[in-house]
């Protein structure tokens, strides 16, 4: 395990918050990362601001910090199951809630908010979706997804009419109270209140986890480790449009420490309480501590027989044949007295550990952070320690006496106050007690040595995941070595094409951006992220275009326009395209004007990438040239084909939709000459048959292309600034907020540096295929992933372009966030 990054503030103000002030970190599926500061103002010591401040991993110093307005200091931070929203609720009792504006993770707002006045919140979460995917790790060599990745049968905790589930959130406060409120479908908030138990009492530590059933426990202690931990059933409903809270106790439990005669005044506080995961309250991780140290535990909720008198065994046969059961905690496991424990992260990844011979895998760990700097890998079950990580601040090596020593005369160490991992376990963020933000990588082997076949496995693995859920994968970047992109690249195709073709159209635009986003990683394959990008761009026109055409007749046959357009291209291999429009119905294809002409540098940029493709064929050697990985797509090249058809009839009946082409023949039919080769082309790499190599002929006319039609140079992506491609060495890298420039100078250079732009070049708007200008004034918005550049506000007010645009408003064509860059950065 390794530092991968360190930020700070730009401006450090005199006094941020007091090192008592708890901190909160939050990782979301979108990896995105809320925490928490609290700064005191230069004049007044007492006017604190509470601050959250949100990160997307890929540009962490741009930070956007919110005011929260919260009177007390944040003590909880909650992302939603999509990543697009969090919750943030302080010491007054007060709870908000906080969403994208305008689609940016860059730019946020408060939109509702409910509160307990002067009752703190100690725990919160929003309410089961009744989503739950279990990871078969054992069964990670199958060739089928549905092997590896299970939808488990889980009830959400609150349904609307038809099974839909209610979203909503629920908090527990310091007083015993269980608090509810649900967001009705007309946006407004429905909210109640209910004591966990008819004696309430101080709640020091709680944590809230679902079961299958729909319900919700909640585990409280009052923070003494004499004390039981009580466990309690929370049922919601909506009866008479008023929310309902039933709470009911279950079984409850002491720890093993204060039974212990050796421990039993030895750790009076207990100090985190956490379920191991959020969709199993089976299972408890508590920690007791003092001043000096601490000890872990791990509970299980076990049914077990309760034992029946033999006087009874003989007066009811039923009672004799089945005996009764009962809920009981057992202790699966404990730790041995650890240096004192100042936070603890679970992780979210989940994984089936049915296998108990299971011992290295990702999400096996939990990691639990001390007060001395360190931080140690545990097994979430048997709480044995497979990784240790010694901060800067802390002792090198284990027997460094002279390290400890200095630790102890030079005050109070840097230690995490919170510790957050990533969705797939790899990555772990933290706030140290000065305010930074550290982000480490967690290796998949959890420090073990394992061979290179086995870590492409558990990577492979995790990508696979990420593709079935939508969650990012940028965590599971950190741990790709140029060397090992090809090898992943191959084999992510290899599983993909082993699916069922309902799962493959499911999943086709994503496993194009997981190819790109790793082939950014090597110099060697870095022409063939430029090429999956083409791709996605490729895809979303020709569904885009096709989506345009009309059947004539209302009581068509089941194939659609596109369909049959898509049928008649492929079994006509003619290579005049005149010839192929013959056998197509051109009353379908009859459109109005504005359209066409609205669409028109949509149907520019694939006139003009087919030629390029052409005109870079004979050029095509290697592999490290842009456009190499469409020669033999045969797919690729008849979706090509096909929209040229398309275009050619459109042409017809509007010439100006037409793609432009400088010719230096006036007589050229530039579009006829492009379809003949481009048929050629396709008829080499055409599915039904052995790939072949273009023959001599092809490639001269390829050739002379340059003499007739003026090749235009293509913009495959724009500059990627992100600090993915920065972390591929071993050295941590020490970044601030605010300043992009801090990236160092000295890192190696990134692989698309050779298709970067020159500072005096057009910028171009990846979106709508237009160009901004040398110096764009407009506003734009990149992708967090693959750092495609967009204008905010659309310069084009037809239908059809306001149809295109509405289609990456919330996400980019790789799947990938946006976020507001300002006309500088453009």
């Amino acid at each position: 395990m390794e530092l991968a990054y360190v930020c700070e503030w730009e401006k450090r103000p005199k006094s941020t918050h007091c090192p008592s002030i708890p901190l909160v970190c939050s990782w979301s599926c979108r990896n995105l990362v809320a925490f928490t500061t609290d700064l005191k103002s230069e004049d007044d010591d007492k006017n604190v601001s509470h601050m959250i401040h949100i990160i997307d991993t890929e540009h962490p110093w741009d930070v956007f910090s919110i005011n929260s307005g919260h009177t007390e200091v944040i003590s909880c931070l909650e992302w939603d199951q999509s990543g697009s929203r969090l919750l943030s609720a302080d010491g007054d009792g007060q709870i908000k809630c906080w969403s994208m504006s305008d689609h940016l993770v860059n730019s946020w707002e408060s939109v509702l908010s409910s509160s307990l006045d002067g009752d703190p919140i100690i725990a919160l979460s929003w309410l089961h979706n009744g989503v739950k995917l279990a990871l078969h790790v054992e069964m990670s060599g199958s060739t089928n997804f549905g092997e590896k990745f299970s939808r488990v049968k889980f009830s959400p905790s609150l349904t609307l009419f038809g099974g839909k589930p209610m979203e909503g959130w629920l908090a527990v406060t310091v007083s015993g109270l269980v608090t509810v409120s649900l967001l009705k479908p007309g946006g407004a908030l429905l909210t109640a209140s209910e004591s966990l138990c008819r004696l309430r009492g101080r709640v020091a530590l709680a944590d809230i986890a679902f079961t299958g059933g729909g319900n919700i426990v909640v585990a409280a202690t009052d923070g003494s480790s004499s004390s039981p931990v009580q466990f309690y059933k929370v049922v919601v409903s909506v009866v008479s449009e008023k929310c309902r809270i039933d709470t009911e106790l279950l079984p409850s439990l002491f720890l093993r420490c204060t039974t212990d005669p050796l421990r039993r005044e030895k750790y009076p506080a207990v100090t985190h309480l956490k379920f191991l995961t959020r969709e199993n309250s089976e299972q408890v991780l508590l920690c007791a501590s003092n001043q000096n140290g601490s000890i872990v535990e791990c509970w299980s909720l076990r049914k077990e027989g309760l034992p029946v008198n033999n006087i009874f065994q003989h007066c009811s046969p039923v009672v004799g044949e089945k005996q009764p059961t009962i809920l009981k905690w057992r202790i699966l496991t404990t730790t041995s007295d650890l240096e004192r424990v100042s936070a603890v992260a679970l992780p979210k990844l989940p994984i089936s550990i049915s296998n108990t011979e299971l011992k290295f895998c990702p999400g096996l760990g939990l990691a639990l952070a001390f007060h001395d700097g360190s931080i140690q890998i545990l097994h979430r079950l048997s709480l044995h320690t497979m990784g240790v990580f010694y901060g800067a601040s802390s002792a090198q090596r284990p027997g460094d006496e002279s390290a400890i020593k200095r630790q102890r005369t030079a005050g109070p160490t840097v230690h995490f106050k919170a510790l957050q991992f990533s969705w797939t376990s790899l990555a772990l963020a933290g706030v140290d007690n000065h305010g930074k933000l550290h982000m480490l990588r967690v290796s998949p082997s959890m420090g073990q040595v394992l061979e290179m076949n086995t870590t492409l496995r558990h990577l492979l693995f995790l990508l696979e995941y990420c593709m079935v859920t939508g969650y990012d994968w940028w965590d599971v970047l950190l741990h790709v070595q140029p060397s090992m992109v090809h090898n992943l690249v191959e084999k992510l195709h290899e599983e993909y094409m082993r699916q069922n073709q309902a799962l493959q159209q499911v999943l086709a635009t994503r496993i194009v951006a997981v190819k790109a986003s790793l082939c950014k990683l090597s110099t060697a394959t870095a022409a063939r992220a430029c090429d999956f990008h083409a791709k996605l761009l490729l895809i979303a026109i020709s569904s885009t275009l096709k989506s345009l055409l009309r059947p004539h007749v209302l009581n068509t046959p089941d194939k659609s326009p596109g369909d049959r357009l898509t049928e008649i291209c492929a079994k006509n291999t003619d290579t005049d395209i005149d010839k192929v429009m013959i056998n197509l119905k051109t009353e379908e294809f009859v459109l109005d004007g504005p359209p066409l002409q609205s669409l028109q540098q949509l149907i520019q940029w694939v006139g003009d990438f087919v030629l390029y493709l052409l005109a870079n064929l004979p050029n095509q050697g290697s592999m490290v040239r842009p456009g190499f990985g469409f020669m033999r797509d045969g797919a690729s090249l008849g979706m090509l084909r096909e929209m040229l058809v398309m275009i050619r009839i459109w042409g017809l009946l509007k010439p100006g939709c037409l793609p432009t082409f400088t010719a230096t023949s006036d007589n050229q039919d530039s579009m006829l000459l492009l379809f003949r080769l481009l048929t050629k082309l396709w008829l080499c790499s055409r599915d039904d048959g052995a790939p072949q190599d273009p023959d001599d002929s092809l490639i001269d006319e390829c050739c002379l292309l340059p003499s007739q039609l003026l090749v235009p140079s293509m913009d495959w992506l724009p500059v990627n600034d992100g600090v993915m491609v920065k972390l591929q060495g071993k050295h941590p890298l020490r970044l601030q907020f605010g300043k992009a420039s801090s990236l160092p100078s000295n890192a190696p250079p990134t692989p698309l540096e050779v298709f970067n732009r020159t500072p005096g070049s057009q910028r171009m708007d990846n979106l709508r295929c237009v160009h901004m200008g040398v110096c764009p004034t407009e506003e734009s918005k990149a992708c967090t992933r693959c750092g495609c550049v967009t204008m905010l506000r659309s310069p084009n007010k037809t239908n059809a372009m306001k149809q295109w645009e509405q289609r990456w408003i919330k996400n980019c064509l790789c799947g990938g966030l946006w976020r507001r860059i300002p006309p500088t950065f453009t």
